[in-house]
Order: C-alpha cells, then structure tokens, then sequence
C-alpha cells in the first residue's frame, strides 16, 4: 500500500515566517515547495482495511529546498500486511521533484510539476519488481484562511496484470486557529490492473502545531471501489520543519 502523497496541505507551522509544512497529511497534493535550503521531515505510518485484511506503511518521507521554488522528495517505507498471513519488509522508494513554475503571491496562485520515481526495492513482496512514476501537476488558490488545491496526472504502473492510469484529486483547507487547520478531500483513480476498478477516497485531515518545529498531522476516511472493494484508510504523522 502507498500513499504517493497523492501526499496534500498548504499551512504555515506557527505564526513566524517559518517554511509551512505542505503535501501530508492528505493524499493532494499541492505547488508549494519547500522553502530554499530548509527541511521537511515526517515521520509517517499509513495503513487500509478492507475485508479482514490490512496493508500499511510506516517510514520518513523527507523533502528539501534545493532551490527557490525546487524541492527534492524521498519516501523511505517499510511495507507490511496481514490478512490469512503478515509479513512486513522494506517498501519501493520514491523519489520526486517539485518545481513551482508559476507563482503570483498578490493572488495567491500558483502551478507546479511534481514527477516522482518509483523504485523497485521492494522486488515483487510489496510491488510489482518494476520502476513506475507519477507523472502530475498542481494548482493552488489561497484566499484568506482559505486554501484550494488540486490537480492530477499520469501514473506509469508497469508489471505482470497492471496497467497505466490517470487520477485527480482536490482539497480545501481552512486555518481555524495559529496552531491548528483542518481540510476536506476527495481523489479518483483509475483502475491499476486489467480487470480492476476505479477507487474514490474521501478524507478528512488536519495540522496541529506544536511548539518549535513540531507539528501533529492525520488524516483518514472511506475508499470505494466497487463490490466488494471497499476500504477505510488512515494517516499520522509527526512532521519537523527547519
């Protein structure tokens, strides 16, 4: 199980002019880059049930400002499911760059390309033993305490039974507080495989902020996809800014 954070929200980690944490807790994603020479860690666990069985993961997810509007991603999982059986080990890594390619602050608009590569190092125990990417862009529209974004692309999904597929999704959030903010989303995706079918995730999340660095995140709600197929899924985070 994955979350390509289709990993989501724009918000500031205290009232200082810090860089905000973006992308977790929700599976949106969106153009705000880590800020130039800054670091955004989480420490994440992520898991889905469905039909007795649960798959998750558990790992960091680190990004970096590399440059102004350039950020470099790194998912680093540990993998694990149990259903008739568990077993747990390391997960494919995922690597990305974000590049916001347009910015206009007065409105508080903005795009961003996000392509990430999927690594098989997990061979074929947690994927399919091939290298895949993701492949989408970003939009975002601040107004006020108000955010909205969304976007979506391409997902290249090589291996034995899989197919390509594209997916969007889109998130509101709000700042209700200095410390806290909540948000709303809602993802489609096609089907990955021959013979599968598509899935719709709705989820609730938000960002509590702790003194310092620290901030608290989760996010969690039901996923469809079809008969037989539907799924309740979860994140936590403890995600560190400097």
């Amino acid at each position: 199980m994955k979350r390509s954070r289709l990993y989501l929200a724009a918000t500031a980690l205290t009232l200082l002019p810090t860089p905000a944490f973006a992308g977790p807790p929700y599976d949106t994603d969106d153009p705000e880059p880590t800020d130039y020479r800054h670091w955004e860690i989480y420490l994440f666990g992520a898991g889905a049930r469905s039909l007795g069985a649960f798959d998750g993961s558990a790992g960091l997810d680190l990004n970096y400002g590399a440059a102004k509007n350039l950020q470099l991603t790194a998912t680093l999982p540990v993998d694990f499911t149990r259903g008739s059986g568990a077993r747990s080990g390391i997960g494919d890594v995922e690597l990305g760059i974000k590049y916001r390619f347009y910015h206009d602050e007065a409105a508080g608009f903005s795009i961003a390309a996000f392509p990430r590569l999927i690594l098989p190092s997990s061979g074929k125990r947690f994927g399919s033993g091939k290298t895949g990417m993701l492949l989408p862009v970003w939009v975002q529209k601040d107004v006020g305490k108000w955010s909205l974004f969304g976007g979506g692309g391409y997902a290249i999904n090589p291996g034995a039974g899989n197919r390509d597929y594209w997916q969007v999704a889109g998130a509101v959030t709000r700042e209700v507080s200095s410390r806290l903010s909540l948000g709303v989303e809602a993802t489609h995706r096609g089907p990955d495989a021959f013979g599968g079918r598509p899935t719709t995730t709705l989820g609730v999340g938000g960002v509590w902020r702790l003194k310092g660095p620290l901030a608290l995140l989760a996010s969690a709600g039901p996923s469809f996809a079809g008969r037989g197929g539907d799924k309740y899924h979860a994140y936590v985070a403890l995600g560190l800014n400097f």
